[in-house]
């Protein structure tokens, strides 16, 4: 509601999605069930999720981030929404899932990739798009995925902030005492650049050329209208 409420107030140029993130799958119900019906009916709300599977924090039982997934499937199936997707340490179950509802969803994206070239073709021949986040910026974490990433078709292909986490390591650090506290290592949407940067380098492409790529699809997987100018 939160999120629909601060699209609203940018029409044009900001857009939201509602879904239940597996770690809170114990708390799906009846409610949950009819408020995203709701909002997934608001043209500001252009897709549902992030929903999925989380096995590394195991915040929800399996059985019940299953049945939260399962249920959020067939909503976006039923409105024709495409559905934000977050799958860690849970692939081998998540993607039986997947493919049983793929012929039904308009559109799917696995957000914040980080996992191996195999998942990689499991979810590009389920015709999936790919999100890219700050992971890629990590010389410590993301070397695999600098070279699995040369694997996304440029038409699958988008770029994510995951905010607040996963800030770009290739992003200038403030100055210090400039800001202080948690806000200091806060990601927010304004280090997309540093992110299209990395995967730029990674793939063997101008800036410029994944900029236009990603935007061209981010523009169509939402099904967005042409970016507002800023006032």
């Amino acid at each position: 509601r939160k999120a629909l409420k601060v699209a609203r107030a940018h029409p044009g140029r900001l857009f939201s999605t509602a879904g239940l993130h597996p770690h809170h799958a114990s708390d799906w119900n009846a409610e949950h069930a009819a408020l995203f019906r709701e909002l997934a009916q608001q043209p500001e709300v252009v897709a549902l999720g992030e929903c999925g599977l989380d096995y590394n924090r195991n915040y929800s039982p399996h059985d019940k981030q299953k049945r939260a997934f399962i249920a959020q499937l067939e909503l976006a199936a039923e409105l024709k929404k495409p559905v934000f997707l977050h799958q860690r340490d849970a692939h081998a179950e998540f993607l039986p899932i997947l493919k049983e509802f793929r012929p039904q969803l308009t559109d799917a994206v696995v957000h914040c990739f980080t996992d191996t070239s195999a998942a990689l073709e499991d979810y590009l021949a389920l015709d999936c798009h790919i999100g890219i986040t700050g992971w890629i910026c990590d010389d410590r974490r993301g070397h695999d995925l600098r070279q699995t990433v040369r694997k996304i078709p440029d038409q699958r292909l988008l770029i994510e902030s995951d905010a607040p986490y996963l800030l770009p390591r290739n992003a200038p650090k403030p100055e210090p005492g400039l800001v202080a506290g948690p806000v200091r290592q806060r990601n927010e949407p304004c280090f997309l650049p540093y992110v299209a940067r990395a995967l730029a380098k990674a793939r063997g492409h101008s800036e410029a050329y994944v900029n236009r790529v990603t935007s061209s699809n981010a523009q169509r997987f939402f099904r967005l209208p042409p970016a507002q100018p800023e006032s």
